[in-house]
């Protein structure tokens, strides 16, 4: 039987936001470009990103201050920021008729609020730049000799290219095809592979009774994380309860600090939903409260402190009878309910996992990439792109700048740092 060989500039294997973005600055840069993708479609999960409205990025401009929201690990992407950086990207869009807005926390979305707006730019422009897609193609096996790669294995014959790139994502959200292929191909070449582990996933706990607060929204909150009576964490904005714990992106940002800690022993989130007031002010406020509604109920005076949701399990914890009379409220059931109001304790169970986990930590280790290129120090002809790398940001826009960014840089170095067998 005769195997079908097709010989490429480059070869890109994942069609999501990564490894679109490279395909196109490849062919703009004169490469002949073929993306495979195994699903019937590319950008699935770019569809799925900002619920379906997609965070662009992040509109904070300055690189050093926008590396320092990724740790450790964010000074890797600032040689791709300086090529492909913020302004770049929000140009990008423009440019291509997408126009913008800016919502709280510099989150930059689609004017339009569709994620297939994003999605429908790179359909085109690499049609219009010739890049070959193939969609419903899997590849097999990476064929590779000492140093450099030889060819993609598919179920229907080979591809060979003079450069290669993986940028198939991590392992999140399974079921739009991320599951881990990336990691298997490149360690099978040498690569050294940082555990994968879900991040910005919402968080399990261990309370029951959670589930009577399912759907309610907390805005301007702080949540911190304690072990062992001591705070490892803490974050001011929003959070939501789901039926079995929290979720929101102040919880989502701090799940991958929670995971790291769960090993160590019992983990709790402590809610502050008054953080603007200090204890001895909201003891005032509560007293006033309670003296000016004497004869009322205390289940209905506390509408201007708590959303009515959460006053039920509020008065359960603090035990106090939601019938009782504010003018009857003892020194020491007042003293419960500004604890609760101040440390609303709840013990984590654990991390909800892929399935639910917007991106993945861990990936292709970043000492064995090298940042001006994203070509990898082991493969000569390979280059990452995107969350199969080790590099991973908060909620907010900054995990789609990594992928417009190393995807851009990734497809640039390939196409002009062609290796010639």
């Amino acid at each position: 039987m005769n195997v079908q060989i097709d010989k490429y500039d480059l070869a890109v294997i994942g069609a999501g936001p990564a490894g679109m973005m490279a395909a196109w600055r490849a062919s703009e840069c004169g490469a002949r470009v073929v993306i495979l993708e195994k699903n019937d479609s590319p950008g699935i999960k770019l569809l799925m990103t900002g619920k379906e409205r997609c965070n662009i990025t992040n509109a904070e401009t300055d690189a050093r201050k926008f590396v320092e929201a990724y740790g450790k690990n964010g000074k890797f992407l600032l040689n791709a920021l300086h090529r492909f950086g913020v302004q770049e990207t929000l140009d990008f869009f423009h440019e291509n008729n997408v126009k913008t807005k800016i919502e709280r926390g510099n989150r930059v979305f689609p004017e339009s609020d569709r994620a297939r707006d994003v999605q429908e730019v790179f359909m085109r422009l690499i049609k219009d730049k010739g890049v070959e897609l193939r969609t419903g193609c899997m590849v097999k096996k990476i064929g590779f000799s000492g140093d450099e790669i030889e060819k993609i294995i598919l179920d229907n014959g080979e591809v060979r290219a003079n450069n290669y790139l993986i940028c198939t994502g991590g392992l999140s959200y399974p079921r739009t095809g991320s599951t881990g292929g990336g990691y298997k191909w490149a360690k099978e070449m040498g690569h050294k592979i940082i555990e994968p582990e879900p991040a910005l996933t919402p968080v399990l706990v261990k309370e029951k009774w959670v589930k009577d607060l399912e759907g309610l929204s907390l805005k301007n909150v702080s949540v911190s994380v304690y072990q062992k009576n001591k705070k490892r964490d803490e974050r001011f904005g929003e959070a939501l309860f789901t039926f079995n714990g929290l979720s929101g992106p102040v919880v989502l940002d701090m799940s991958k600090s929670i995971g790291k800690l769960l090993s160590g022993g019992e983990t709790e989130l402590v809610i502050d939903f008054k953080p603007a007031l200090d204890p001895g002010v909201l003891e005032k406020r509560i007293l006033r409260d309670l003296e000016e509604n004497r004869n009322r109920a205390i289940k209905n005076i506390l509408s201007g402190l708590l959303p009515n949701k959460l006053i039920p399990v509020v008065l359960e914890l603090s035990k106090i009878d939601p019938e009782k009379k504010a003018h009857s409220i003892t020194k020491e059931e007042r003293k419960n309910l500004r604890m609760l109001l101040k440390e609303f304790r709840l013990t984590v169970k654990g991390l909800l996992g892929f399935s639910k986990a917007i991106i993945t930590t861990g990936g292709i280790n970043l000492k064995e990439v090298d940042p001006k290129t994203m070509r990898s120090k082991i493969i000569k002809n390979l280059y990452f792109a995107g969350e199969v790398l080790d590099l991973d940001g908060p909620t907010g826009g900054y995990n789609l700048q990594v992928c417009w960014s190393t995807g851009y840089l990734a497809g640039e170095s390939a196409a002009t740092e062609l290796i010639t067998n």
